[in-house]
């Protein structure tokens, strides 16, 4: 097993398309990388210049505005408990923060809402697109029949197949993780932004969630690639359960829909557990009165990854049947 692995291993490295893969997985992170890093750069003195300039223009045109609103406050729809000259001058004089200062590289947003979940997604997009290239060259050129005549036992190859997809997803993506989060770590010393230990230990735990969704991503998409026979067919199904399927359960509206919408699932992996939005809770005290809740729902962990392994296991079981017992032209 461990030969016939080895030669999995170097057939998938040899795969040309995977190779474009492999080369775009790792420049993609390292674009989103600039990109982060150039939105989160310092604020100079020129843009403080510039932002106070703005404010002072749009304070004198705003004058008039104010005027009126301090003379007419009911018609600018202010309560009549509340003070027209504090609410007038909040609504009218311009402050430094309405006008888009950049702000500083948090790791902690970066982890929770922003670059680090965009990264594992695209990860997993493009792992995805090499583990049903990988499948589909070997049914596309008819080479499956070859190689089941050096090993007959289907099942094994099968399996050594899935597992050299896995391994070299795995691999990848936990060392493209770990760069980037060590980077956006070396990134906020060097502006003395002082990033907290534990922020950076939970990107990187944010990492293996990553790294582990990835890797089963790929395999999945090679086992529906070994069931349907076809790169074309593949694509087809993952886009439908990615796009058309949360569509259609939205339409159906049946409650908690959006705790089985795919992109949900993928939420509570990569961060630990998320929010959704789903039927009110209604609770009744000793008196009969009855309180409904606001219908924000928290979805695990451990909830989220029992839904993927779920589609995992409806992709793996039925690709691994008839491998085993239909025909290989």
């Amino acid at each position: 097993m461990r030969r016939l692995l080895g030669v999995e291993l170097t057939r998938l490295r040899w795969r040309r398309a995977v190779q474009l893969l492999v080369v775009i997985s790792i420049a993609v992170p390292i674009v989103v990388f600039a990109i982060t890093a150039w939105n989160t750069r310092p604020v100079t003195a020129a843009d403080l210049a510039e932002v106070q300039a703005q404010i002072d223009r749009d304070t004198a045109s705003s004058k008039d505005d104010l005027r009126a609103c301090l003379e007419h406050p009911e018609e600018q729809g202010i309560p009549a408990g509340e003070d027209p000259e504090t609410v007038c001058k909040e609504w009218y004089t311009p402050r430094p923060e309405w006008y888009g200062l950049r702000q500083p590289l948090d790791l902690a947003n970066e982890r929770d809402s922003g670059s680090g979940p965009v990264v594992i997604a695209l990860l997993t997009v493009l792992l995805v697109l090499a583990g049903t290239t990988f499948a589909g060259h070997d049914w596309g050129t008819g080479s499956m029949s070859n190689q089941l005549l050096f090993e007959p036992r289907r099942g094994r190859v099968w399996w050594v197949k899935g597992l050299a997809v896995a391994l070299v997803a795995g691999v990848l993506a936990a060392a493209v993780l770990a760069a980037y989060w060590t980077g956006l770590w070396v990134l906020a010393s060097a502006r003395d932004l002082d990033p907290s230990g534990h922020v950076l230990w939970q990107g990187y735990l944010q990492g293996i969630r990553g790294t582990v969704l990835a890797a089963l991503c790929a395999v999945a998409a090679y086992a529906l690639t070994m069931l349907f026979r076809s790169t074309v067919a593949t694509l087809g199904v993952l886009f439908g359960l990615s796009i058309l399927a949360p569509i259609l359960m939205a339409l159906i509206a049946f409650p908690n829909n959006e705790r089985w919408m795919p992109q949900t699932n993928i939420m509570a992996v990569i961060l630990d557990g998320t929010t959704y939005y789903g039927e009110m809770v209604c609770t009744s005290d000793a008196n009969g009165n009855q309180e409904c809740g606001g219908g924000e729902h928290e979805l695990s962990l451990e909830g989220g990854s029992a839904y993927l392994l779920g589609l995992l296991a409806l992709a793996a079981v039925p690709s691994v049947v008839t491998f085993r017992r239909r025909d290989v032209p």
